[in-house]
C-alpha cells in the first residue's frame, strides 16, 4: 500500500468525483447518518467548496483509486485572533480502515492549516465511534475544556 496524499483542486473533474463520491459512500454509511446525498448535492459541492476560500479538502490515494477524504473549513478563533480549521468529514474507504489512512490525511490537513496560520484543528465525532476516537486520539486530539469546574465542551446543532 502506497498512500498519497494532496489537497484537492476543486475544479479538476476527476478529483471533484472522487471527493462527492467518498462523501457519499461516508453518507450513505450508518456513521455518517445512513442517507446518500440528495442528486442536486452531488452535481453542485465541487463549486460550491471551490467558491469558499476557507474551504479546502484533502484526498487520499492508493495507486490509482481514491480512498479517503477529508474536508475542512477555515473559522476564526476570537480568543487567539487567528483562524483554526474545523475538519469537518472525515471518510475513510471500509477496504482501506485500520491503514492508518486518516493519519496521512491528517498530516496533510495540518501542513495546510499550518500554511493558513491556523491556532488549532477542531472536529466533532459521535461518542459512540470508538475506531475514530482513537485514530483522532493519536493525532493528538483531545476534548476541550476551559475550566474544570465547567466540563468539557458539547457540540449542540439546530438545523435551519
Amino acid at each position: 500500500m502506497s498512500i498519497e496524499t494532496f489537497v484537492v483542486d476543486y475544479r479538476d473533474a476527476a478529483q471533484a468525483a472522487a471527493l462527492v463520491d467518498l462523501l457519499d459512500a461516508y453518507a450513505s454509511d450508518p456513521a455518517g447518518g445512513g442517507t446518500p446525498l440528495d442528486a442536486d448535492v452531488r452535481k453542485s459541492l465541487p463549486a460550491a467548496l471551490a467558491a469558499r476560500p476557507q474551504a479546502f479538502s484533502v484526498l487520499a490515494y492508493d495507486g490509482g483509486q481514491p480512498v479517503g477524504l477529508v474536508n475542512c473549513i477555515e473559522g476564526f478563533s476570537t480568543f487567539a485572533c487567528k483562524p483554526l480549521v474545523n475538519v469537518h468529514d472525515v471518510v475513510v474507504l471500509p477496504s482501506h480502515r485500520g491503514q492508518r489512512v486518516a493519519q496521512k490525511m491528517f498530516a496533510q490537513v495540518e501542513q495546510e492549516a499550518r500554511r493558513r496560520g491556523a491556532c488549532k484543528l477542531t472536529l466533532e465525532v459521535l461518542s459512540g465511534n470508538a475506531p475514530a476516537l482513537r485514530a483522532y486520539e493519536r493525532e493528538g486530539f483531545m476534548g476541550y475544556q476551559l475550566d474544570p469546574a465547567f466540563g468539557s465542551a458539547v457540540f449542540l446543532q439546530k438545523k435551519l
